[in-house]
């Protein structure tokens, strides 16, 4: 598996069928989760299928979806575990220290005094605020970092660098 194409940020991901006639379950990403349907086509991972978009109502879960070329429960049950991509471009342009996760993930992240941690593996929220997971050689297990102004002071999307200050007890 190669990724998503470039230029793609994953919103949403099926979660299973919902109801006999087709209808699935889905996973929004989206900071508003109706926004979901609001971005045009989404696409798999691969590009290889594209779908429109209906939602029918919350569930348990998620959000009810039509999606275009699935009719049947089958073929609902089949899309389970399906995560899926618009063009970055579709987005909402975002204010200041705002960050899709797609551009944190794979970020050099430094110390305050420029040494090489590691890089930005993925971006958790378990309820309490995003967390940075970082990977690097020197670290024995992943790090998982507050992503929040004080221990994440600079965020450099054009040099693809975030510097870090370690809280007490994290230093290496």
């Amino acid at each position: 598996m190669t990724g998503p194409e470039p230029g793609r940020v994953c919103v949403g991901a099926i979660a299973g069928s919902f109801g006999v006639r087709g209808e699935v379950r889905l996973k929004s990403f989206c900071a508003e989760p109706e926004a979901i349907g609001d971005y045009g086509p989404l696409f798999t991972e691969d590009g290889s299928r594209s779908f429109r978009v209906t939602l029918t109502r919350p569930v348990a879960g998620g959000l009810g979806a039509r999606l275009s070329g699935v009719a049947t429960k089958e073929e609902a049950d089949a899309l389970r575990g399906t995560s899926l991509f618009v063009a970055r471009d579709r987005l909402p342009t975002l204010g200041d220290d705002e960050f899709y996760h797609a551009d944190l993930i794979g970020m050099e992240v430094r110390d305050t005094g420029g040494a090489l941690i590691g890089r930005v593996a993925a971006v958790h929220n378990h309820g309490a605020g995003d967390l940075l997971e970082v990977q690097g050689p020197a670290l024995k297990e992943p790090l998982l970092l507050p992503f929040t102004r004080a221990v994440v002071p600079t965020v450099d999307l054009a040099s693809r660098r975030v510097i870090v200050d370690l809280p007490e007890g994290l230093e290496e």
